[in-house]
């Protein structure tokens, strides 16, 4: 059976365009996984990461809202939050669902931490936004006693920004082989995982930033030797001029064409651009394929034709 890294898009549990709830959350997450049970049945076997921006974001306005009676809670400490409870909403629909198919595998979350330089660009000048868009007197003011860095965002609005680190190390990515190669479904790196680096003294320490869930996902591939690399978004396949209207759908890239598609600006840092370079670096550092397609697509079928497939050569 063949090892695929499977990294879920936002929108795998949270709905699009509605106003969510726990409930909500569950009932998204269990259509999603019709795309996980697609690869078991085609002899793969998926360690499965997702996203957990709108969650987080969640997280942090509590903290804010209670700082006055209860503890304040940091960024770092919200993402492994986060990541457990959605990992356990993960896990529990995917041990029921394997159970309705009668496929015997079963299933285990890990908080998983990620390894970053403590000497990253990105920690002094943060870009990554966070939180809800505020008008700049309430951004200053909650900057000021949170110990916030803000921005501006749109035309007259400031948000809270954060540090995104390249990750560098998966610290649990022995026991993540161990568990794929005894058979079990393993949910990790959820939200990017939880951001730690290598003090003075070779200790872990958390950092207070978040890790974009296809990079982490593309190194945790790499790290644990899995042949391809599924990113789950929201379109079916990549595109070059997309929305415009000379928007060419790409069945296949090889690197050397992602890269000057990337170079050519056709895949913008908000939205496509991080995953081609995750796809990028997952084959460069020993990968076999890369798939970007959408979850509805991997649900309905699977064959050669699958979204966009990204390769060496």
């Amino acid at each position: 059976m063949k090892t695929a890294v499977v990294a879920l898009g936002g929108n795998a549990i949270s709905p699009v365009g509605e106003v969510d709830t726990i409930a909500k959350q569950f009932t998204q997450t269990r259509k999603s996984l019709n795309a996980i049970i697609q690869l078991l049945k085609n002899d793969i076997l998926p360690v499965i990461s997702h996203g957990n921006g709108p969650q987080v974001g969640s997280a942090l306005l509590r903290t804010e809202m209670t700082a006055d009676k209860l503890m304040y809670l940091p960024l770092g400490i919200c993402v492994a939050d986060t990541e457990g409870g959605m990992g356990y909403m993960i896990e529990q629909s995917l041990q029921n669902r394997l159970r309705d198919e009668n496929i015997n595998r079963t299933v285990v979350t890990l908080v998983t931490q990620v390894v970053v330089s403590k000497d990253d660009p990105s920690i002094t000048d943060p870009s990554k936004f966070i939180g809800p868009a505020l008008p700049e007197e309430d951004a200053r003011r909650r900057a000021k006693r949170f110990g916030w860095q803000i921005k501006p965002y749109g035309e007259d609005k400031w948000r809270r920004v954060v540090p995104s680190p390249e990750p560098i190390e998966i610290v649990n990515r022995e026991a993540i082989r161990h568990l794929v190669e005894n058979g079990h479904i393993v949910i990790a790196a959820g939200g990017g995982g939880v951001p730690v680096y290598y003090d003075e003294h070779g200790n872990l320490e958390g950092m207070d930033a978040v890790i974009d869930k296809d990079r982490a996902s593309a190194l945790m591939a790499n790290q644990i030797g899995a042949e391809t690399l599924f990113i789950l978004t929201a379109v079916p396949k990549v595109a070059l001029n997309f929305g415009k209207p000379d928007q060419v759908w790409l069945d296949h890239m090889t690197i050397r064409e992602a890269e000057r598609y990337l170079a050519e600006g056709h895949f913008p840092g908000g939205s496509m651009g991080p995953k081609i370079e995750a796809a990028v670096k997952f084959l460069k550092n020993g990968g076999q394929r890369v798939v970007i397609t959408d979850i509805e697509t991997l649900s309905e079928q699977f064959n050669d034709t699958l979204g966009t497939v990204i390769t060496r050569d």
